[in-house]
């Protein structure tokens, strides 16, 4: 009687057991298994031919397919849904986890909270999100440090003025774009001091009527450069159209506007997308929240064209060096000030990541507010 008690016992805590551990594999930390083949899911905001930030995720992801194999890859795309529709946001996502993908891409900053309640409700799928700072056990995000390469533009574009009026287009006020806008804009003003820039908002980041809209508004104040934070090349062809010079954005853009066309700070996405798709298949995947720089080959600047004044080119060439090595820290290097006038980075120090990622300030030299 006592034997069979203890059995009894043993028995019910192994059922128990099994039953802790079903709930676990439901809402715990995913587990990783290594897999031969990959279903991969990839969120797009924009078509991905637009030339510029869907473009050159989809270079990237070529990339990585080329350096994996076809043949160990199936893909789940789905295009130009508009990160501020959470319903089609999420009936995107959903298509693409009932569909069996392993890991899901989503390429822009406001489908985060839509992949963070995601995440939860699918613990088995890998989610990467591009920007913004959720993560959670099965959600990662990624993104680089553009500031670099959009220094070193905006050198181009300080060495390139005449008129001393440079145009931004920019896109959402969020930290994202404000950092990009005083990254140029230090570099505009450590080679020409007496340089303004001159910000529109457009509060989308692909409408090609809006970008072309507020480009011409900043042209006709008399920017004769222009820059940008778009996902297409309108703001170029704008400049082209006019007769003066522009930066682009996100990919190279000279096809678009080649006797407007300076430079471009680009994306070169591939590297990481191939290391990520691999991990899911060796079973190695976690959450590292990337944010590469130009030494890590995630961000650059494109070639310098014939358009390109020598003086640029040779001040590019003599600061490059200095950034490669000292990354966001030099870029945001005091003394800096607001465009209010008010010590925001003393000298001697740099702006610390945290502060750089909740930036909503605008750096002395930019005409405009932040929103």
């Amino acid at each position: 009687m006592h034997i069979r008690k203890i059995l009894s016992t043993l028995l019910l805590m192994t059922l128990l057991a099994g039953v802790m551990l079903a709930a676990g594999c439901q809402s715990g930390t995913p587990t990783n298994a290594p897999a031969e083949k990959v279903k991969v899911g990839v969120l797009y905001i924009s078509p991905i031919d637009d030339g510029g930030w869907s473009t050159a995720h989809n270079r990237g992801f070529v990339m990585a397919e080329n350096e994996i194999g076809k043949d160990k890859i199936e893909w789940v795309t789905k295009e130009n849904i508009p990160d501020t529709d959470a319903a089609a946001t999420e009936t995107a996502l959903r298509i693409m986890a009932d569909a069996g993908c392993q890991i899901i891409f989503a390429t822009s900053y406001n489908y985060m909270d839509t992949v963070e309640k995601l995440a939860k409700e699918y613990p088995e799928i890998k989610f990467e999100h591009c920007s913004g700072y959720k993560t959670a056990d099965n959600m990662d995000n990624y993104f680089g440090q553009i500031e670099q390469p959009r220094f070193l533009s905006g050198i181009v574009a300080g060495l390139t003025t005449k008129s001393n009026k440079i145009g931004y287009v920019a896109a959402i006020p969020i930290p994202e774009v404000v950092r990009g806008i005083n990254a140029f804009t230090l570099g505009v003003r450590s080679v020409n001091p007496d340089a303004e820039v001159h910000v529109r908002w457009t509060n989308t980041w692909f409408d090609l009527s809006l970008e072309s809209a507020a480009a011409n508004e900043l042209l006709n104040l008399g920017c004769d450069v222009t820059s940008q934070h778009q996902d297409s090349a309108a703001t170029l062809k704008a400049a082209e159209a006019k007769g003066v010079f522009g930066i682009g954005y996100d990919n190279p853009m000279g096809d678009a506007a080649p006797k407007a066309y300076l430079t471009a700070p680009i994306w070169n996405w591939g590297a990481y997308y191939t290391k990520k798709i691999k991990a899911v298949m060796d079973g190695t995947w976690s959450v590292e929240q990337y944010w590469g720089g130009m030494k890590e080959g995630m961000v650059g600047l494109d070639t310098l064209t014939d358009l390109v004044p020598q003086a640029a080119k040779e001040k590019v060439a003599e600061i490059e060096p200095m950034i490669l090595e000292q990354g966001n820290d030099y870029v945001f290097k005091g003394p800096i000030k607001d465009n209010q006038g008010n010590e925001k980075v003393a000298a001697g120090t740099s702006l610390s990541k945290a502060d750089q990622m909740g930036m909503d300030w605008f750096v002395e030299g930019v005409v405009g507010s932040v929103g």
